[in-house]
């Protein structure tokens, strides 16, 4: 019997990816307050790799338990500036302010991936991508923000290399699909290795 899959997430970004290879999923949002799973964390010396993987770990343990005979997906993404973690902007000029103070410096961007079954995490695994913004000037955040739009407000930084927000970078260092948020070339091996997907 073919073991479902489930991506605790509604991001189509993500879900583009896993369609894309081929894989047959489902989708369902997982049910918890990343920001009260954050406030948990503060003061515990964790990582910003650390909290994306404590993210991704609590949506797919959520969504498994409600489905245990499923192999649940969860993801997520951490940007983080020194010791500083980003969010998703809550507006437009919370974007702008992302942008601007980015702008000049290498960020990294930590995808999470955790996969789970029968409520239980069963492999685990954090990309980084380094990520240097050229200097911006404000002026030109502010156009770029106006072409791009309320699509800004979508990810922790502000920006989408798979579209125009590539042209805010002077060089990037690391995996495309860590980048855009779910790190698949780890993911297909595992999921092969476990016999979930043809290997």
């Amino acid at each position: 019997m073919v073991t479902p899959i489930i991506l605790a997430s509604k991001s189509p970004f993500r879900a583009a990816l896993l369609k894309n290879a081929g894989i047959s999923f489902l989708t369902e949002r997982a049910e918890i307050d990343e920001r009260a799973v954050e406030a948990a964390l503060d003061d515990t010396g964790t990582t910003p790799e650390d909290v994306a993987l404590v993210l991704a770990e609590a949506k797919a343990l959520d969504v498994s338990a409600r489905h245990p005979d499923a192999l649940v997906i969860g993801c997520d993404q951490t940007l983080s500036l020194g010791d500083e973690v980003f969010h998703k902007p809550a507006d437009m000029e919370a974007a702008r302010r992302h942008l601007l103070k980015l702008s000049g410096k290498t960020h990294n961007l930590n995808g999470a991936v955790v996969l789970a079954r029968g409520g239980e995490t069963i492999w685990r695994y954090v990309g980084v991508a380094h990520m240097t913004m050229r200097s911006l000037d404000p002026a030109f955040v502010g156009r770029h923000l106006a072409r791009v739009g309320d699509i800004a407000l979508s990810s922790v930084g502000a920006y989408q290399v798979e579209g125009e927000g590539l042209q805010l970078f002077e060089k990037i260092d690391g995996d495309y699909f860590t980048i855009v948020g779910l790190p698949m070339l780890p993911l297909l091996d595992e999921l092969r290795r476990l016999g979930a997907i043809d290997g």
